[in-house]
């Protein structure tokens, strides 16, 4: 994982109630995430919120890789 990448994602509980965001912006991940998925390309989300960057994109991905690389999961019954 490249550190250097993943210093752009920061966490701030000033911000967006403390999810994690773009550089101290109030661009957070899932918001990127939820773009890509919907089938929006990096030069489309660029062009529609201009602040970002291909490598905040970028960070985003590698972001969601590494939360989804869990060990074990558990099923909680109520």
């Amino acid at each position: 994982m490249n550190r250097q990448l993943l210093s752009r994602i920061t966490i701030n509980p000033e911000i967006c109630q403390g999810k994690p965001t773009i550089r101290n912006t109030r661009y957070t991940v899932d918001l990127i995430l939820d773009l890509l998925s919907s089938g929006m390309t990096e030069p489309e989300i660029i062009e529609d919120y201009p602040a970002l960057e291909p490598n905040d994109i970028k960070t985003c991905l590698s972001f969601a890789s590494q939360l989804s690389k869990v060990k074990t999961v558990q099923r909680i019954v109520a």
